[in-house]
C-alpha cells in the first residue's frame, strides 16, 4: 500500500490575507490527492484550522511583525527577531521532513524559512518589488534573492500584472509563473440586501484604530451596515449595536454569502482582499493602511485605473463613498486553480 504524498503549505501570519489565499490551494491539494499539512502561527494558523479541521497542522515561530509609526524602520529594528524566527520554523520544517517520508513538497506564502533542499520548495507572492521609498532598490533585491532559493515561485495574478502593477514586474530572470487570481469566493447571483459592507483585517493595532473609526461613523447610519471585524475567535459571533450589524469574524461559506449579498464594500487595499472582490466583481472604497507602501500604491495604481477610489484613513467620510458611483469596480473571471502546478511534487524527494 502507497501512503498518499504529503505537501506542506505555510501563510505567513500578517493579518489573514495569506491564510485565506491558500484555501483554494489546499482544496485544490486534496482534488489531487494529496495531503496538504498547514504551518503557520497565530490567527492565521487558527484560521486554516477551522476551515480545515481534519488536517494536520504544525506550529510556527511568530515573526511578530509590528506596525510603527515608519512600517521601514519598524521592519529594520524587528530584524534581528525576524531572522531568529526564520531560522526556528527552517529548523522545524527540517525536522518534520526527515521524521515523515511522505512529504514531496512545500508551499510557503511569504514565509522565508519554509523551504528544505529535500522536497521541492515553491514560494508565493506577488511582491517580487518590495517598495520601501529610498531603499526599495535594495528591499527588492533581498527579496529576489530569496525567491530564488526557492524551486520556483508563484504570483497569484495575470500575465500582464493586472491588479499587483509593477509589484510583480521583473526585468530579471526569475523562477517565476503567473498562475492567476487565488480566491476562495464564487460569484452568486444574489440579492444586495446589504448597503454597505465594512471588512475588516490586517495586523494591530491599525486593524483597532479602524475599527473604531468606522463603528463612529456609522453609529445610527439608516443604512444596512454590516461590520466583519476580522477578530479570529472559537466561536463565530453576531449582534447588532447602532443599528450596524457585527460578526467577530466569518468563515468561507458565510464570508463569501455576506460579499455576494453587499452593494459595496469598505475595506484595506491588500493584494488578497483585492483578489477577492475582484472575482466577486465589487464596487469598493479603499483605505490603505497608512506607512505601509505595498497597500498604499495599490490603492493609487487601482484608482488610476479607474477601478476604485481611495483616501487616507483620516479624510475618510460617508461623504466619500459617493465617489464609488465613478469607478468600474473590481473585475476578472474566476479560473479553476491549474491543478498541472502540482506536477512539481509528483517526483520522489531529492535525497
Amino acid at each position: 500500500m502507497t501512503h498518499q504524498k504529503k505537501v506542506i503549505v505555510a501563510p505567513l501570519n500578517w493579518g489573514l490575507g495569506h491564510a485565506s489565499r491558500c484555501v483554494p490551494i489546499i482544496h485544490a491539494l486534496i482534488s489531487e490527492n494529496f495531503v496538504p499539512i498547514i504551518a503557520s502561527d497565530g490567527k492565521a494558523l487558527e484560521f486554516l484550522q477551522q476551515e480545515f479541521p481534519a488536517l494536520e497542522s504544525i506550529i510556527l515561530p511568530s515573526y511578530k511583525i509590528k506596525y510603527g509609526k515608519k512600517l521601514k524602520w519598524s521592519l529594520l529594528l524587528q530584524t534581528p527577531f525576524i531572522f531568529r524566527a526564520i531560522q526556528q520554523e527552517k529548523e522545524i520544517i527540517h525536522n518534520f521532513i526527515n521524521s515523515d517520508k511522505s512529504v514531496v513538497g512545500i508551499i510557503s506564502d511569504n514565509r522565508f524559512g519554509v523551504r528544505n533542499k529535500k522536497v521541492t520548495s515553491v514560494y508565493i507572492t506577488h511582491q517580487i518589488n518590495v517598495l520601501s521609498g529610498f531603499t526599495t532598490f535594495f528591499t527588492s533585491k533581498i527579496h529576489q534573492k530569496i525567491i530564488n532559493k526557492f524551486d520556483e515561485c508563484w504570483i497569484p495574478d495575470t500575465k500582464h500584472s493586472t491588479f499587483s502593477g509593477k509589484l510583480s514586474s521583473s526585468e530579471n530572470t526569475l523562477n517565476q509563473k503567473f498562475v492567476g487570481l487565488l480566491s476562495r469566493f464564487k460569484k452568486q447571483e444574489t440579492q444586495n440586501t446589504i448597503d454597505v459592507l465594512v471588512l475588516l483585517s490586517g495586523p494591530e493595532p491599525n486593524r483597532t484604530f479602524l475599527e473604531e473609526k468606522l463603528i463612529s461613523i456609522f453609529k445610527n447610519d439608516n443604512r444596512k451596515i454590516v461590520f466583519i471585524l476580522g477578530k479570529v475567535e472559537k466561536t463565530q459571533k453576531k449582534w447588532i449595536e447602532n443599528n450596524c450589524t457585527f460578526y467577530n469574524y466569518a468563515l468561507s461559506d458565510k464570508l463569501q454569502e455576506l460579499l455576494n449579498s453587499s452593494k459595496i464594500v469598505l475595506c484595506r487595499s491588500g493584494y488578497s482582499s483585492i483578489m477577492d472582490l475582484a472575482i466577486l466583481e465589487k464596487k469598493v472604497f479603499f483605505i490603505p493602511t497608512k506607512n505601509q507602501p505595498e497597500q498604499e500604491y495599490l490603492a493609487k495604481y487601482l484608482q488610476q485605473k479607474k477601478m476604485a477610489p481611495f483616501c487616507e484613513e483620516h479624510r475618510f467620510t460617508l461623504d466619500k463613498l459617493k465617489e464609488i458611483e465613478n469607478y468600474s469596480g473590481l473585475k476578472s473571471m474566476k479560473k479553476p486553480f491549474n491543478k498541472s502546478l502540482f506536477s512539481l511534487f509528483h517526483g520522489e524527494r531529492k535525497f
